[in-house]
């Protein structure tokens, strides 16, 4: 029995590489407000304990047995009503400023590590899943380390107080009462690992569905352009269903713990009306006290389903605070060395020397497959280089590796001598701007993307960059001018303005170094030829870097690589190239179905 009690009231075991005094450290900035919650629940416990010797005099007054008065009695009840209100207040508040606090630092939290982790765990992580566990799991864990923790020492202090006064009252019904204890243990115990499992399972079937309303959310123009809303609609119908019947196992081991508890607790009680009536018959015990007894009686009973459901619960938020706390312990593969030295200002030399990459192993545990093979290249600067090549030949990767996006396996990325591994990314990517070809901009005004390139940049400045990015006419046409909101993700604007305002942004920042990837790819006649004007504004003076699918775009190159299969094939200018008549040619003719050798005039 007592292996078996002590199975009940230790804490659960916790996942790997999770502490309860990890979980519990994010209590200790609010510990004052616990204690007072602490405080208020003892005395919330006393007095309730109080009352049942209350009633059992009221009715000890009624059978005409020994009894207080009743002026006395009436007194000690508003006494503990009164007090009951204002220590549940105080205690109520306590854990809800306390709860709210806790969320709010594990998100934080949680949030701020995924600002340090690199872009490889993005690749293979899913949008939603990571919003779930942020949202989902954390307010799970809301519950496990206040209310719950709350009530189980408020449930600990009943229950020790009940079962001494049901001792003091009558210890046989006491010995009775007690029989039944490992009953429930073993009842809340085998339940509590059975509920663990299933709501570990309906986490993750909520961040499946997630995950697909991440999707089609970020991707609705693509769902409706291609007809897809049925598909979606079952996609997420599946998901949804799955996450249903997950829960709804859930809810029936739910639905059979609590009447099993129950069941157990009416078993106790009906035994002990029985066999307290016979000691109230034989004089043993007044009918007052066998009221009280039977109050405390309940008083520990219901303590003891208290524990029952606390385990539960505590169970299912453990799933959660595995899925949190592996998220806060990923460690960035891409990171500062604890000798990196701030890259100081730098004049843009580029260089790859004999450079291997591949990305991410594959789950079969082979080597996935390289991208980057001995490559070698140095770009001087202010010098102006193409990437062009075949897609999948790794002119993005290429251009990845500069900011430290990813490590190379093999050789080294250098700017101005300064190997990236050695200096401190942040004061790297201040040198580097980067204009996508998938132009994001966030939520809020223009003013403010464009801000975003420089922080504490002025209106004046803002304007100015934008006046250099041939946005400034177009904003101004816009009903709140610089404050028009550009909706969720600059939805409200077309790709020739995004682009351009990706642009101011970029000269607001003022990089050394600047990548172009595919900035005109997607943009019509117009749009092209005003951000090309506005990326000629921008590249003045700089290292530029610039990959393009469109030829045209990159003939006025200081120079022109061919990249194929990770490897440089040929490099020259665009006339030299064309002469040549090797890839670069054969690329151009297929674009403009011209030969090349009519084009290739000197």
């Amino acid at each position: 029995m007592t292996r078996l009690w002590l199975q009940l009231t230790k804490p659960p075991a916790l996942p790997e590489g999770v502490s309860w005094s990890r979980l519990f450290g994010y209590l200790r900035p609010y510990q004052r407000w616990m204690i007072v919650a602490l405080i208020a629940m003892v005395i919330g416990a006393g007095l309730g304990l109080v009352m049942p010797l209350a009633v059992g005099q009221i009715v000890n007054l009624i059978t005409g047995d020994q009894a207080l008065p009743i002026a006395q009695i009436a007194l000690i009840l508003m006494i503990v009503a009164i007090g009951d209100v204002i220590v549940s207040f105080i205690q109520t508040y306590s854990l809800a400023f306390v709860g709210e606090r806790v969320v709010s630092d594990l998100r934080l939290a949680a949030y701020r590590h995924l600002q340090q982790l690199d872009l490889s765990f993005f690749d293979q992580r899913r949008t939603g899943e990571i919003t779930s566990r942020i949202t989902n799991d954390v307010t799970l864990i809301q519950s496990a380390v206040t209310t719950n923790l709350a009530t189980l020492l408020q449930g600990v202090i009943q229950l020790v107080g009940a079962v001494i006064l049901m001792v003091v009252v009558s210890w046989q019904l006491s010995g009775l009462a007690l029989v039944l204890v490992p009953t429930l243990v073993l009842i809340a115990a085998g339940f509590g690992r059975w509920l663990r499992r299933i709501s570990t399972a309906v986490q993750d079937r909520l961040a499946d569905a997630t995950s697909i309303l991440e999707e089609t959310v970020a991707g609705a123009r693509v769902v409706r352009s291609f007809g897809r809303e049925p598909y979606e609609i079952e996609r997420f119908r599946a998901a949804v269903e799955a996450t249903f019947a997950t829960a709804m196992k859930r809810a029936r081991v739910r639905a059979l713990f609590q009447p099993a508890m129950s069941l157990a607790v009416w078993v106790a009680l009906i035994g002990m009306l029985v066999v307290g009536g016979y000691l109230v018959s034989v004089g043993s015990l007044t009918p007052g006290d066998l009221v009280a007894f039977l109050f405390y009686a309940g008083m520990a009973a219901a303590s003891m389903g208290t524990f029952a459901g606390l385990f539960g619960q505590i169970q299912e938020a453990l799933g959660a605070v595995a899925r949190v706390f592996e998220l806060l312990d990923q460690q960035p593969a891409v990171a500062d060395a604890p000798d990196a030295i701030p890259l100081p200002p730098v004049q843009g030399r580029v260089e790859f020397r004999a450079v291997s990459f591949a990305y991410q192993r594959a789950e079969n545990g082979q080597a996935a497959p390289i991208v980057l093979r001995n490559f070698s290249l140095a770009i001087e600067p202010g010098e102006m280089v193409a990437l062009v090549g075949p897609s999948g030949a790794g002119k993005s990767t290429i251009v990845s590796l500069i900011p430290r996006f990813y490590d190379v396996q093999a050789g080294s990325v250098l700017i101005d001598g300064y190997d990236v591994r050695r200096v401190q990314i942040r004061s790297l990517r201040e040198q580097i701007g980067i204009v996508p070809q998938e132009t994001l901009l966030f939520s809020g005004s223009i003013r403010d993307n464009i801000r975003y390139g420089r922080l504490e940049a002025s209106d004046a400045e803002v304007e100015a960059a934008a006046r250099m990015a041939n946005a400034h006419e177009f904003i101004c046409q816009l009903p709140d001018g610089y404050d028009t909101p550009v909706g969720e993700r600059g939805v409200r604007l077309s790709g020739g303005q995004r682009q351009r305002i990706a642009i101011a942004r970029a000269i607001l920042k003022d990089p050394r170094i600047l990548i172009l990837d595919e900035a005109t790819s997607s943009l019509d006649s117009e749009s092209e030829r005003l951000v090309q004007e506005a990326l000629e504004r921008l590249m003045a003076g700089r290292t530029s870097i610039v990959i393009a699918h469109r030829l045209s775009t990159v003939q006025r190159a200081d120079r022109i690589v061919v990249v194929v299969a990770g490897e440089v094939v040929e490099q020259g200018s665009h006339r030299q190239l064309l002469a040549r008549g090797g890839v670069y040619a054969r690329l151009y003719e297929l674009q403009f179905r011209e030969p090349a050798s009519a084009l290739a005039v000197d």
